[in-house]
C-alpha cells in the first residue's frame, strides 16, 4: 500500500537488527496475518533485507484471510521472493515445501473488531495456532506466536511494570474474554508443542505498539486521536482518562520481534514494548499537542457500546528478559514517535473523521 510506512523507518529497523538478520538468509518464513499492521511491517522489512543486506535471499510466504484488512489488503504488487496466499488459518494449509520459520501473527487485536467477531477471535488464536504449530512441527521450523499484553489482565500495582512471570488476572466471562483467554490458550499450545514434541517455540507479548500504517478505522487510541486531530475535532477519551499505558514505536517493536524470531530461547515468552514513560490518556493529549503543534480540545465520554468494558487500568512492561536474552533495547522516545506518527497521519488520514 502506497504510503503505508516511512521508508526511513524500514531502514532504521534493518540497521538496528544488525547481524541478527543473517538468521533468515536462504530460509523460508511463513507469516500468518501478513496483511495486518504488524504483518505488513514484517513483510516490508524482509523485502528490504533481501534488497540491501542478505546475499542469499529470504523467501516469505504471506497468509491472510483479509477479515479486517479487506480485499485491498491482498494488493501487494510484485514483490521478489514474496508469495501471498489468501487463507484462513483455522483450516489446515496444504503446504508441501520446506519452511524454516513459522510466524503466527494472525489475530483480531482491535477491541472494536474482537467485540464484533468474538468466535473468529477465539478460532484464530486457538484452532489457528494449533494448525500453524502442526505445520511447524512437520517441518521442524522455529515457531513464534504473537500473543498480547492483555493476557495479564488488570495487574495489581505491585506487578507493574509487569514481568513475563506474572500469571495474569483476567475474566473467563466478559466482553474481552474472547481475546484474552484465547491468547492464553494459544500460549499453552506453544508450551505443549515444545514440551511434548521438542518444537522450538516462542511467544511475543506486544505492549501498545503504534506508528504509521495503523488503519484509521482500527478504533484504538492512537488512530482515534490522530483521526480526530486531522478532522479538527475534539479528542474523545473513554472513562476518566486516568488509565495509563506505555507506548512503543513501531521501529523498536519490529527490532524486538525479529530478534525473538531469530534468537529467542526456545519455550520462552517475551514482553516487547517500551517501559517508559507510563502516562495517562490525559497526559497523552498533551504529548499529542506537542507533536501536532496545535492546541487540542478533548471530551471525557462513557465507553461506547462497540468498545468492550473492563479495560486494564495500567499497562507497562518489564523488558528485562528481552534485554538480557535477545538484546532488545527501545531507542525511540515517545515524543519522537508521536511526531513521526502524526506527520504520517496528517498526509494519509481523511478530513471527515
Amino acid at each position: 500500500m502506497t504510503g503505508f510506512f516511512l521508508q526511513t523507518d524500514i531502514q532504521e529497523i534493518a540497521r538496528a537488527l544488525g547481524d541478527k538478520a543473517q538468521a533468515f538468509a536462504g530460509k523460508t518464513v511463513m507469516l500468518s496475518g501478513g496483511r495486518g499492521f504488524l504483518g505488513r511491517y514484517l513483510t516490508e522489512v524482509f523485502v528490504h533485507l533481501n534488497e540491501t543486506v542478505l546475499e542469499d535471499p529470504c523467501w516469505l510466504v504471506v497468509l491472510d484471510n483479509l477479515i479486517t484488512a479487506g480485499d485491498e489488503g491482498a494488493s501487494m504488487g510484485e514483490r521478489p521472493y514474496v508469495t501471498f496466499i489468501k487463507h484462513d488459518v483455522i483450516e489446515p494449509l496444504d503446504w508441501n515445501e520446506d519452511v524454516h520459520f513459522v510466524v503466527h501473527a494472525a489475530g483480531i487485536a482491535s477491541p472494536f473488531y474482537y467485540r464484533k467477531y468474538p468466535l473468529e477471535t477465539l478460532d484464530v488464536a486457538i484452532t489457528g495456532t494449533k494448525n500453524m504449530l502442526a505445520l511447524a512441527q512437520r517441518n521442524q521450523a522455529r515457531f513464534t506466536f504473537f500473543s498480547s499484553s492483555e493476557i495479564y489482565g488488570d495487574p495489581d500495582a505491585k506487578h507493574v511494570p509487569t514481568p513475563e512471570s506474572y500469571r495474569g488476572n483476567v475474566a473467563a466471562q466478559g466482553p474481552r474474554a474472547c481475546y484474552d483467554e484465547s491468547k492464553r490458550v494459544g500460549e499453552t499450545l506453544c508450551y505443549i508443542f515444545h514440551e511434548n514434541h521438542g518444537l522450538a517455540t516462542n511467544t511475543i507479548r506486544p505492549f501498545n505498539i503504534f506508528g504509521p500504517g495503523m488503519q484509521e478505522t482500527d478504533y484504538r487510541v492512537m488512530p482515534n486521536f490522530a483521526s480526530r486531530i486531522k478532522g479538527g475535532k475534539p479528542l474523545n477519551i473513554y472513562g476518566g482518562g486516568n488509565q495509563t499505558r506505555t507506548f512503543c514505536y513501531i521501529t523498536d517493536a519490529m527490532n524486538g520481534f525479529l530478534r525473538v524470531l531469530a534468537d529467542g530461547v526456545p519455550s520462552e515468552a517475551y514482553n516487547i514494548g517500551n517501559p517508559e514513560p507510563e502516562i495517562t490518556m490525559l497526559d497523552l493529549v498533551k504529548r499529542m499537542e506537542k507533536a501536532a503543534r496545535k492546541s487540542l480540545q478533548y471530551n471525557l465520554i462513557e465507553y461506547p457500546d462497540s468498545y468492550p468494558a473492563d479495560e486494564p487500568q495500567r499497562r507497562c512492561p518489564d523488558i528485562t528478559k528481552a534485554r538480557r536474552q535477545v538484546g532488545f533495547e527501545p531507542a525511540v522516545d515517545l515524543d519522537d514517535g508521536l511526531k513521526r506518527f502524526i506527520g504520517w497521519t496528517d498526509k494519509t488520514y481523511t478530513d471527515d473523521a
